[in-house]
C-alpha cells in the first residue's frame, strides 16, 4: 500500500552533499514503491565534484577512485511530506553496497553522534537561527548583472526589528512561513537583521536530525518563494560588501526529561564541560563550520560574528554564548557558523566538541565578562582561525575531532577546502577585494 495522498504523482528523494546543496532525484511512485526499503542509485560522483561541478582532483574519499559507482541513498520515511500537489519528498541517507554507512555522508554523522550522546543517556536538544539576505531582483536578473549591485528587498533604511519595511518584504516572509506550515517545519519567529535585506527566521528546538532536515529544507523553500514571487535569496556568507550572516545554533541536553544544563547557580558543570569541548575544537571546527573562501570575510571585529575562541553568560560576542538560569531554556549558543554551512556537519562539529567535553570532563578556560571582539591572541584567548588554510591546517591536526568525527571525513574534509582554496586563487579570485567576483558567481545560489 503506498504511503502518499492519493493526489501525489511523484516523489523526490532528497539529501546533501558534502557542500550542504540539497540534492534530489525525482521518481514515480511505483518507483519510489519498489525501491524505499533498498535504497535508490546516485553516483558516488556528488562527493567528488565542487560547487562548479569540476571533479575534485585528489579527493580524499577512499572509495572514489574515478570509477564512478553508485551508492545507495535510503529513504527515512518519517521525513515524507507532501511538498506540494502532486509532489511529496523524502529526506535519506547514503549506504554504501554492503550496508555500512558512507563514511562522509552529512546525516548519518550527525546520527551517529546522536546515538554516542544516548549512551551516556542524553538526548540533544537544537535550534537554529538562519540569516539570508533578500533581493528585489529575479534570479534571472540577478545572474545577469554577476549577482552584484542588487536591490534590497524591504529598503535600504534601518537595521534590526524594524517593522517599517515595504509591503513585498512581508509578503515574501510570510509566504515562507506559510509553506513552511504546511510541510511541517515548526518555526518560532522571524524578523528583519542588520543588514538591508537581510532577515533572521528561527527554527523551534527539535532533536537535532529533525532540525538539519527542517534547516535544508527551509532553505529550498525560501528559494523557491523567491522565484516564485520574481526575487532572489542568498545564503551566502557575505551576499555584498557589507554586512555578512551566520547561522546561530542552539544546544541543551536533556535527561528524562529534565535539561541538564540548567543550575541555580550559573552554569551547570556538564555544561561547563560542554563548553570546555566546544572551545578545544573550535579552532579546527573552524574549517567546517566556515565552509568557504567568503566564511573568513565575516571575521571582523565589532561587526556581529565572534572573531576569539571565547566564551561568556549572555555574552553575545564571544563564540559560545551560555544562557542560564532557567529549568527550561539554559542553552549553549554556538555563534561561529556562517549561513553558507552545511546543515548536518555544522551539527556534528558541534555535537562532537559537547561530547569530547562530556567525556573528558574538559574545564573551560576563564569566561569573558567584557567584550571578546579585539581582544589580542596572547595565548590566553586566541583568534579564531581568519583563512580557509589557517582553519583547515587545525582541522587537520586536531586529534578529537579526527576521533568523533572520523579520519575518513576530516581527511576528505580538508582535501576538499584545498582544492576550494587552489580554485580561488588559480581561477580568477582577488583576495585583497572585499568581495571577489569569482565569490559572487561560485556561491551566490548555493548551497
Amino acid at each position: 500500500m503506498s504511503d502518499h495522498p492519493q493526489s501525489a504523482r511523484r516523489v523526490r528523494l532528497e539529501a546533501t552533499n558534502h557542500e550542504g546543496s540539497l540534492l534530489g532525484k525525482n521518481v514515480t511512485l511505483a518507483k519510489f514503491d519498489a525501491g524505499k526499503e533498498s535504497g535508490f542509485a546516485f553516483a558516488d560522483i556528488l562527493f567528488a565534484i565542487d560547487l562548479s561541478n569540476e571533479i575534485v582532483l585528489g579527493d580524499a574519499f577512499p572509495d572514489w577512485r574515478g570509477n564512478i559507482y553508485d551508492i545507495h541513498m535510503v529513504p527515512d520515511m518519517a521525513t515524507l511530506v507532501e511538498w506540494k500537489p502532486g509532489l511529496d519528498s523524502v529526506i535519506g541517507d547514503y549506504w554504501l553496497k554492503d550496508g555500512r554507512p558512507v563514511p562522509i555522508c552529512p546525516r548519518n554523522l550527525v546520527r551517529r553522534l546522536v546515538a554516542r550522546l544516548a549512551d551516556h543517556g542524553y538526548t540533544a536538544t537544537a535550534a537554529v537561527e538562519i540569516e539570508a539576505t533578500l533581493f528585489e531582483e529575479s534570479v534571472q536578473e540577478a545572474r545577469k548583472v554577476g549577482y552584484r549591485d542588487l536591490t534590497p528587498l524591504g529598503g535600504s533604511a534601518g537595521a534590526t526589528y524594524h517593522v517599517a519595511r515595504s509591503s513585498d518584504w512581508v509578503e515574501y516572509m510570510e509566504a515562507v512561513v506559510d509553506r513552511l506550515d504546511s510541510v511541517g517545519i515548526t518555526w518560532e519567529a522571524w524578523t528583519d537583521e542588520a543588514a538591508p535585506g537581510q532577515t533572521e527566521l528561527n527554527l523551534a528546538p527539535t532533536d537535532p536530525v529533525t532540525l538539519c532536515d527542517g534547516w535544508a529544507r527551509t532553505r529550498q523553500i525560501m528559494r523557491e518563494v523567491a522565484f516564485q514571487q520574481g526575487h532572489t535569496v542568498s545564503f551566502m556568507a557575505k551576499p555584498t560588501a557589507g554586512f555578512g550572516q551566520g547561522a546561530h545554533i542552539n544546544i541543551s541536553l536533556q535527561r528524562d526529561g529534565v535539561n541538564q544544563f540548567f543550575a541555580d547557580d550559573g552554569p551547570s558543570e556538564l555544561m561547563e564541560h560542554a563548553v570546555g569541548g566546544l572551545l578545544a575544537t573550535m579552532e579546527g571546527a573552524t574549517s567546517i563550520v566556515l565552509p568557504q573562501i567568503t566564511s573568513y570575510r565575516r571575521l571582523v571585529d565589532l561587526t556581529g560574528p565572534p572573531t576569539t575562541v571565547s566564551w561568556g553568560v549572555n555574552n553575545k560576542t564571544a563564540a559560545v554564548r551560555a544562557i542560564t538560569g532557567h529549568p527550561k531554556y539554559s542553552r549553549l549558543e554556538y555563534r561561529l557558523p556562517g549561513s553558507d554551512v552545511n546543515p548536518y556537519f555544522a551539527l556534528a562539529a558541534v555535537l562532537a566538541g559537547v561530547l569530547a567535553g562530556i567525556e573528558r570532563q574538559i574545564e573551560p578556560p576563564a569566561q569573558v565578562t567584557d567584550m571578546a571582539w579585539c581582544m589580542p591572541d596572547d595565548g590566553i584567548v586566541k583568534r579564531i582561525p581568519d583563512t580557509m588554510s589557517k582553519a583547515g591546517a587545525a582541522l587537520a591536526a586536531d586529534p578529537l575531532l579526527r576521533e568523533y568525527l572520523g579520519d575518513e571525513f576530516v581527511d576528505f574534509w580538508v582535501a576538499s577546502r584545498r582544492w576550494e582554496w587552489m580554485e580561488f586563487h588559480t581561477k580568477g579570485g582577488d583576495p585583497f577585494a572585499e568581495l571577489s567576483q569569482w565569490e559572487s558567481t561560485r556561491y551566490f545560489e548555493l548551497p
